[in-house]
């Protein structure tokens, strides 16, 4: 297993909360999620085990911060990328496919959301409300922007939007059979089945029939 490594953990908290979870992610991409040991984190990050339990009070812990960061990181990339997209409607459906293939090209993310593990992935990330909370954080933004240019279904709550993309990008993370960020198949299914349940009629038969969804006039 690793070797403890020199003490040389920061005494801000913050960037000792990175070192261990850079350790972290060293640790689980040499032996695997169920392998690792909160030991083997400690001691590749040159300090006990109390250490790492003080930042993190337990092993689910550690692996849902090291969720939350993986998944800011990708974040920015992805605002990056929807900046290019005019209308909520394209904007969903080419930024899941975004996310969801980086995801599954993300080494840690690939680990977590593996049949073998899918289990501990659905209890950390699905029931604990993580899942919907990064997705608000990740949308906000673009539904306000959305809905002030009329793009969205009236009566709908943005907790309720991002719940639906939350579990529709969980589904599609986990699955072995998604295909490549360019498979038209997999915006086909986003298009038909995900788009009409957030955005209004006309957005959606916008972007089907391969135009830019029309921004409503009040």
């Amino acid at each position: 297993m690793a070797r403890r490594r020199a003490n040389v953990l920061s005494e801000n908290a913050e960037v000792a909360r990175g070192q261990i979870l850079k350790a972290a992610e060293s640790m689980f991409q040499r032996y695997g999620l169920s392998k690792t040991t909160m030991d083997d984190i400690a001691k590749e990050a040159g300090v006990s085990r109390p250490t790492v339990y003080r930042y993190f009070g337990d092993r689910d812990t550690l692996i849902t911060a090291l969720i939350e960061l993986r998944s800011r990181r990708l974040f920015d990339k992805a605002r990056a990328f929807l900046r290019e997209r005019t209308t909520f409607a394209e904007q969903i459906v080419d930024g899941l496919i975004f996310l969801v293939d980086r995801g599954r090209h993300d080494p840690i993310v690939r680990l977590i959301v593996s049949p073998e593990h899918m289990d501990m992935a659905t209890a950390l990330i699905g029931s604990t409300g993580l899942a919907v909370r990064l997705t608000q954080e990740m949308w906000a933004p673009l539904l306000d922007e959305a809905r002030e240019r009329g793009e969205i279904r009236e009566g709908l709550t943005d907790e309720e939007i991002c719940q639906w993309i939350a579990l529709v990008q969980l589904i599609l993370v986990g699955r072995m059979d998604f295909g490549s960020e360019g498979d038209p198949e997999n915006r086909r299914m986003l298009t038909n089945f995900l788009l009409p349940g957030i955005v209004t009629e006309e957005a959606a038969e916008q972007l089907r029939s391969g135009g830019a969804a029309a921004t409503p006039t009040h």
